[in-house]
């Protein structure tokens, strides 16, 4: 059933019911006196009022004192065939205000005390159309704008899901960019700090050099002399070096647990406390390895935060001797099945390019637990 068909049903039943009890009371009228154009007329303009209505949902009042005047005007002219129009006008205008559910029932009182042997059937008619109004009126009018409240209820709670994730991704990113920005400047400072210690060094070991060349047929031995004090400052220079970048090099392991950290921080800032547990040497897992742990986490995290109405977000990384073992866990409602949306398709994919292993418990929470072999 198409919409526009759920929506005018009421309309199209009402007009339906008008139209069989104005067939009834033309056929009637024909047996007895032969129904006249003008009645006909009357009958149609009636009909055209009930439609009416619909399309001037603010002009009920001149709607309500119009079909009055016109069914007064057939009471006149064609007495009590006109009773079962003036009941459905009833339930209209009931309709129309929606009081009580006790007025519903007043109609059939009044179709029960006027009834005679020419509009009996109006007692047929009269407790079907109460039924026909009081259900449509207190069960189904209330069912359908309580499901279009729910329809806006749910679309802004969509809108808002959509704009949280957004905003969640923003900070994700800042988050990057700030690490990023680390990492820069760790660099900039091992650049300053290899200016600053070797600098002098090399220019000293240059000119140097250049007095070994000048002196080297004039005065052999002292340049052999010169020739050797170069050569051990430039080892010495050499041994800084390396200590240097054993010092400032910015390892992959540290920008990958700050990176987790500062998730941990955003989590934080959204009400939700999250925390990091690392345990082992992180400096010997392959970068690849960091990677998927950063991504899965990254994944699972924004997973939590939407879904599952939780308060709390523990990553937990353990290096063992020939596996490392990673696992996201919250403490929100969990659910009955995982279904692998591109979320989880992905988080498998990333472990089983390592021959790793993914799982998943959702008895308390939700969480995730990865297995990815060191050899």
């Amino acid at each position: 059933m198409g919409e526009s068909v759920k929506e005018n049903y009421f309309l199209g039943m009402r007009i339906g019911i008008l139209l069989i009890l104005e067939i009834y009371i033309a056929m009637t009228q024909w047996e007895e006196t032969e129904a006249s154009v003008k009645m006909l007329l009357f009958l149609a303009l009636f009909l055209g009022s009930t439609v009416l209505r619909e399309m001037l949902p603010k002009w009920k009042w001149i709607w309500i004192v119009g079909s009055v005047v016109l069914l007064g005007g057939m009471y006149y002219f064609y007495g009590s065939h006109m009773i079962l129009l003036g009941i459905f006008l009833a339930y209209e205008v009931l309709s129309s205000f929606k009081p009580r559910i006790l007025m519903y029932f007043l109609p059939v009182l009044i179709a029960m005390i006027s009834v005679t042997n020419h509009n009996w059937i109006q007692i047929m008619i009269t407790p079907l159309l109460a039924f026909i109004y009081i259900q449509h009126d207190f069960v189904v009018a209330p069912y359908q704008e309580q499901t279009k409240e729910d329809i806006v209820t749910e679309q802004n709670l969509k809108h808002a899901m959509h704009r949280r994730e957004s905003e969640l991704q923003e900070e994700i990113h800042r988050g990057l960019l700030k690490a990023e920005n680390q990492v820069l400047e760790e660099r900039a400072q091992l650049s300053q700090t290899l200016h600053d210690k070797l600098g002098h060094n090399i220019n000293g070991s240059v000119y140097q050099l250049e007095a070994i060349k000048v002196l080297m047929e004039k005065d052999p031995e002292r340049s052999k002399q010169m020739t050797q004090a170069v050569i051990d400052q430039l080892r010495t220079g050499m041994d800084e070096i390396r200590a240097i970048l054993r010092k400032e090099r910015p390892k992959k392991y540290k920008l990958a647990i700050l990176q987790l950290q500062k998730l941990c921080e955003e989590c934080c800032d959204k009400g939700v406390e999250a925390s990091l547990q690392v345990e082992g040497d992180l400096q010997e897992v392959p970068e690849k390895y960091l990677e998927i742990i950063l991504d899965n986490a990254y994944e699972a995290v924004s997973n939590s935060m939407k879904y599952a109405k939780c308060t709390q977000i523990v990553i937990q990384i353990h290096v063992l001797n020939q596996m490392l073992r990673c696992s996201i866990s919250d403490n929100g409602v969990g659910c009955s099945e995982v279904n692998d949306g591109m979320g989880i398709a992905g988080m498998r994919r990333r472990v089983r390019e390592v021959n790793g292993v993914l799982s998943f418990e959702t008895e308390a929470g939700f969480t995730i637990n990865m297995l990815l072999p060191l050899q």
